[in-house]
């Protein structure tokens, strides 16, 4: 039974950098991994669970062919099954978590793309109107009110002095409020004990 608490820590340190690479960069060569470390884990619990029942029954019925002793060593038996059970499950929650987090930064990460583009979408659509507006070729000899402004001598550096200044405006206007360089996400924090995941033998 005791040989299962290396075993865990083992897999303890996994879940950890698994951790790491799903906040650092998620891809799915690590969520398949905590798949596959949750399949281990379950079937270390379906070995050691069988196990725990039969101390169970070791302990609790009085065999007339055990000792004293020999009771107690299996009540430290029995108590380090449940440990191991307890650990088990613990990390079988970490996984859970785990992906939940992969979600969440795929998620979070989807959202920064959106927002970029939504950006630069919006960037160009004052400039498209104006451009659109005076790609209309209404000529200006068969009526006054024609675009007078095609026969301005400047017209055409207006035109792009006004398209610079409206995308500046706007570029300070989402600056200001945050939507870009506001900094780069760092992932959610996953809500699991870090005590959780140390794991040591018995004494």
């Amino acid at each position: 039974v005791d040989n299962f608490f290396p075993v865990l820590e083992a897999y303890g340190e996994r879940l950890e950098d698994l951790e790491d690479r799903i906040i650092v960069a998620p891809d799915r060569s690590a969520i398949a991994e905590v798949h596959q470390v949750k399949r281990e884990l379950l079937t270390i619990r379906r070995s050691i669970w069988p196990q725990r029942e039969a101390l169970n029954v070791l302990v609790r019925d009085e065999v007339p062919n055990f000792e004293h002793d020999t009771r107690i060593y299996l009540r430290d038996v029995y108590d380090h099954a449940v440990r191991i059970i307890d650990l088990v499950e613990t990390y079988r929650e970490i996984c859970s978590d785990l992906m939940d987090l992969y979600l969440s930064s795929v998620s979070n990460r989807m959202n920064e793309v959106m927002r970029v583009l939504t950006v630069i979408s919006t960037l160009f659509i004052p400039l498209t109107f104006i451009a659109g507006l005076y790609g209309m070729n209404f000529d200006p000899d068969s009526s006054p009110w024609n675009m007078p402004e095609l026969r301005w001598y400047f017209g055409y550096p207006l035109c792009i002095a006004l398209m610079v200044l409206i995308s500046a405006a706007q570029f300070w206007f989402f600056w200001r409020k945050g939507w870009i360089f506001a900094g780069k996400w760092d992932g959610p924090v996953l809500p699991v004990d870090p005590g959780d995941r140390s794991v040591t033998g018995p004494s």
